[in-house]
């Protein structure tokens, strides 16, 4: 039936989208060396309007522990540095006059912990987005079965989004063992 094939691949696709942004939430946890990723979520003050970082400056990372930021406009030194405090990174960045270079210090044990627990909350946001891709699939797949459609096909439908749901949540689970023994590794 095609509302059923409907309802499943948006099932899928609210689901992939729980672990993409999870994927994308891990970029922004550091787990020890630099990384542009770690600014991705800064964002200046440029002429009124919050901007992403990466959009007014270079970012690089020329060794593990130091980030550099040229700023495509002189003027614009201030605004990062003070941006880069207000989002609360644990960073500290120094104005040479020509760019802002952040220096990454070493994860003490206490800190990768919190990071940890960090990428845990954020895996429990995407199984929750999971769960609820899930809920509102069983609940339509219902509606259907009120509608006339047969009760094996809309059962053998919730046992797919069952399925699904098993695969994206031991995928979540993947992701964060594996983000944990990044974090982890000294």
């Amino acid at each position: 039936m095609e509302e059923i094939d409907f309802i499943l691949d948006s099932t899928k696709e609210s689901m992939n989208n729980s672990l993409l942004h999870l994927e994308k939430e891990f970029l922004n946890i550091r787990a020890g060396k630099a990384s542009p990723a770690m600014l991705g979520g800064v964002k200046v003050d440029y002429y009124g309007a919050a901007t992403p970082l990466s959009q007014v400056a270079n970012i690089n990372t020329p060794d593990a522990r130091t980030i550099t930021i040229v700023p495509w406009e002189k003027s614009m030194m201030q605004p990062i540095e003070k941006a880069i405090m207000i989002a609360n990174l644990g960073f500290n960045p120094m104005n040479n006059g020509e760019s802002i270079i952040i220096s990454v210090p070493p994860l003490t044990e206490e800190r990768r912990r919190d990071l940890v627990k960090q990428a845990k909350a954020e895996a429990e946001e995407a199984k929750i987005g999971v769960r609820n891709a899930r809920k509102d699939a069983n609940t339509e797949i219902k509606k259907l079965e009120k509608d006339g459609v047969s009760e094996d096909v809309c059962k053998s439908a919730e046992d797919e989004v069952q399925e699904l749901t098993n695969s994206y949540i031991k995928k979540v689970d993947e992701l964060l063992a594996h983000k944990e023994a990044e974090i982890m590794k000294v």
